[in-house]
């Protein structure tokens, strides 16, 4: 059932028993699985693939959200996996977005406001809350949780189960209920060509940030006169000044 107002582009497979909403725009060769919900106001670039019985820019779970215009907005070659959720926006105007080449598996959410990056991949079962920021190449485990209007650094990882209230520094691992960090994401570092230098760089500023007793303004000055010239440090420091939730943190030894 696709609504007239929908406009569907060359090459688009649209399977069996799909429902296309209003006002719809689906991207060149991308392909609708059986069964699935594309909500009104969804806009969907080219060569996507959702999978059978997904849900993608349906109306948002907020209660405050009174079934305004809002939109869902992805960007091309991405992958919903089956009966994952993804939500159009709470506010007349407010998007939902969804970048490019990400990986949403089954069962996986994401609700109003949020915005994912590009080359990221939610796990089975990953929930992420409202308003909450996922930055380029993370990694969501299964089952992990992200509180609203967390931020999720890039390149950083989330292990499986995790429960997320604060925000997750770029290119660390964190894990646990409640998350703690647990050292850089070095597999994942490593797999996308970091070199050992970067990687040495990346070391120091964690042990800055986690292994000193520096206040966060501290270490955030600390960063910027050891690596002046390393974007990667600088991508660290600029989101701890935004880190407004505070960033996740150890256990605190007893003494």
């Amino acid at each position: 059932m696709i609504d007239p107002t929908a406009r569907v582009e060359a090459g688009v497979v649209i399977e069996p028993y799909v429902i296309v909403g209003r006002h719809v725009h689906i991207g060149q060769q991308t392909r609708i699985g059986a069964f699935s919900v594309i909500g009104d106001y969804t806009i969907i670039g080219p060569r996507n693939r959702i999978y059978h019985h997904a849900s993608v820019g349906t109306d948002s779970q907020d209660l405050k959200y009174k079934g305004e215009q809002s939109y869902l907005v992805m960007g091309e070659g991405n992958i919903i996996r089956e009966y994952a959720t993804l939500n159009r926006a709470t506010g007349a105007g407010e998007k939902t977005i969804v970048g490019n080449h990400s990986v949403f598996m089954a069962y996986s959410h994401l609700a109003h406001n949020s915005r994912v990056g590009d080359y990221c991949i939610i796990a089975n079962a990953a929930e992420i809350g409202g308003h909450v920021v996922i930055e380029d190449y993370a990694i969501l485990g299964g089952l992990a949780a992200i509180h609203q209007f967390c931020r999720i650094g890039a390149h950083s990882l989330v292990g499986a189960g995790s429960k997320v209230t604060m925000d997750v520094p770029p290119f660390i691992l964190v894990d646990g209920h409640p998350v703690r960090p647990q050292g850089l994401n070095v597999v994942g570092l490593r797999r996308r060509g970091f070199t050992s230098e970067q990687m040495r760089e990346l070391e120091r500023a964690y042990k800055i940030v986690y292994e000193g007793s520096l206040r966060v303004a501290e270490a955030i000055a600390q960063l910027r006169r050891e690596f002046p010239r390393s974007g990667n440090v600088e991508r660290i420091a600029a989101f701890l000044e935004q880190a407004h939730r505070g960033i996740v943190r150890p256990v605190k030894k007893k003494k």
